[in-house]
């Protein structure tokens, strides 16, 4: 089965708080992207509600149809927001206020006690939790350890290197696709993103056992030119026909 996609759609949030108006809407573009064939939709509450803001929440609960992915950070206020929320899985992320996006995986090994403890509770109130790691076997078998159902794995390594350093990118590659036989075996579902778009998805999306691809920047971007739903068709598109 093809990859599926996941729209990120914290960036329609920055355009809208650059006014501290209303428009564009978040909310408003998650539908549009499930419409237009995304299988669920991703939003990320950081600490500085610098896109994503409370009051998004229980309306993207509402509204999206398919899976809704709460990103956030393993911190006591975000825990309780998604005991409260319930969205229908939680991606734990690393998260510093002075980023621009998030730079690398979470390091679950070093903050087991924490992050098992977040996850457990989680997990109990039904929600599926998922770790956004390196495609490191260490920080695998954290995840695995702590609890989690399923793993996302940092691709930004594998992005940057894809249009000049191509037999980098490869090596990044193999990474990925031994972290994602690693995942499986270990009973986690894998998914994977950070820094896709349409022209170093596919080799992502063949990787073994992968199962969604969380993608923003690049559909937000391309959606400027040619509209959101055009943005989100030709990427579910790619990955329908990736080989």
């Amino acid at each position: 089965m093809p990859a599926k996609l996941c729209v990120n759609i914290d960036h329609v949030g920055t355009v809208r708080n650059a006014r501290g108006e209303g428009e564009p809407d978040p909310v408003h573009a998650a539908a549009l992207c499930e419409n237009a064939g995304a299988v669920g939709i991703t939003a990320h509450l950081r600490e500085d509600r610098r896109h994503i803001i409370d009051r998004d929440l229980p309306l993207l609960k509402e509204v999206v149809k398919g899976l809704f992915n709460l990103e956030m950070a393993c911190t006591n206020e975000m825990v309780r927001i998604a005991m409260n929320l319930r969205p229908d899985q939680v991606t734990l992320v690393p998260e510093k206020r002075a980023e621009v996006t998030t730079e690398g995986g979470l390091d679950v090994r070093r903050n087991m006690k924490v992050v098992r403890a977040a996850t457990r509770k989680m997990l109990g109130a039904k929600i599926a939790v998922s770790h956004f790691i390196d495609p490191d076997e260490k920080q695998v078998d954290a995840a695995a350890e702590s609890g989690a159902t399923h793993v996302e794995f940092h691709t930004g390594a594998y992005a940057r290197l894809f249009d000049r350093q191509n037999a980098r990118a490869m090596e990044e590659l193999g990474r990925l696709r031994a972290a994602c036989l690693q995942a499986h075996a270990l009973g986690l579902i894998v998914n994977a993103g950070h820094g896709l778009n349409y022209r170093n998805v596919v080799p992502i999306a063949t990787l073994p056992h992968m199962n969604e691809l969380n993608i923003g920047h690049a559909i937000i971007g391309r959606a400027i030119f040619c509209g959101l739903d055009r943005a989100v068709s030709d990427m579910v598109r790619l990955l329908r026909h990736a080989r």
